[in-house]
């Protein structure tokens, strides 16, 4: 409880950069697969909270946790926008050997140098953009989705995967020091072992948190 309200009122000095949790809608399928994910994550088993259940629609799993872990990136980053600054983290690094250059494919085409917090800016505004777009995330219930869908997640987690290697590679004492770091290796655990189950990043992507990666997955 102690660390929500810190985390909230961390967020409310920074209203003008974080954004509104997104959820699924009332009633439908994602509302009721979110059901499945809190019930999970409460035994507090990771590995189990991944799997799709049974029965259900890979699709549709993979949807719904999409929203999640924007969620989860978002409030995390969220929390260190006053130390993450164009002064700060002049680039999008995730330590010395890897740069991140921003590219959306229709407005900005060519890979741009950007400062840390306005790469975060851009992703999280381009994957709002993915997620209300219903031709690829879907809101009704039965709707299709397009055939290209997994591609679509894939490039989404590749992404939101920067975020985490920047939170480590600049952060970590920071996020020591608000004694946030149990919650940032529980969030990164899960994503990990949700894009390991489903296999959703490709190994190079990965490798700024190799080490990291590999205590997580080895025991598994």
């Amino acid at each position: 409880l102690c660390l929500l309200i810190r985390f909230v009122l961390i967020i409310h000095r920074n209203q003008k950069t974080f954004r509104p949790k997104k959820s699924a809608p009332s009633g439908s399928k994602g509302a009721q697969l979110r059901q499945h994910i809190d019930a999970t994550l409460g035994s507090g088993n990771l590995r189990e909270a991944v799997r799709l259940p049974p029965g259900e629609d890979a699709n549709e799993w993979l949807a719904v946790n999409t929203v999640d872990f924007f969620n989860q990136v978002n409030l995390l980053y969220g929390t260190l926008t006053e130390f993450c600054t164009p002064d700060n983290c002049p680039t999008m690094t995730a330590g010395p050997k890897y740069e991140y250059r921003w590219a959306d494919g229709v407005q900005i085409k060519k890979p741009i140098e950007v400062s840390a917090p306005k790469y975060v800016e851009y992703l999280m505004d381009w994957i709002e953009t993915q997620l209300d777009d219903e031709t690829l995330f879907p809101q009704r219930l039965g709707a299709p989705f397009p055939q290209n869908f997994k591609d679509v997640v894939k490039t989404i987690f590749k992404r939101l995967f920067r975020v985490y290697a920047h939170i480590y590679h600049s952060h970590f004492q920071k996020i020591v020091s608000l004694k946030e770091e149990a919650h940032l290796n529980t969030c990164f655990k899960h994503f990990i072992l949700f894009t390991h189950e489903f296999g959703l990043i490709d190994k190079k992507e990965l490798a700024p948190l190799q080490e990291l990666i590999e205590s997580i997955i080895s025991p598994y």
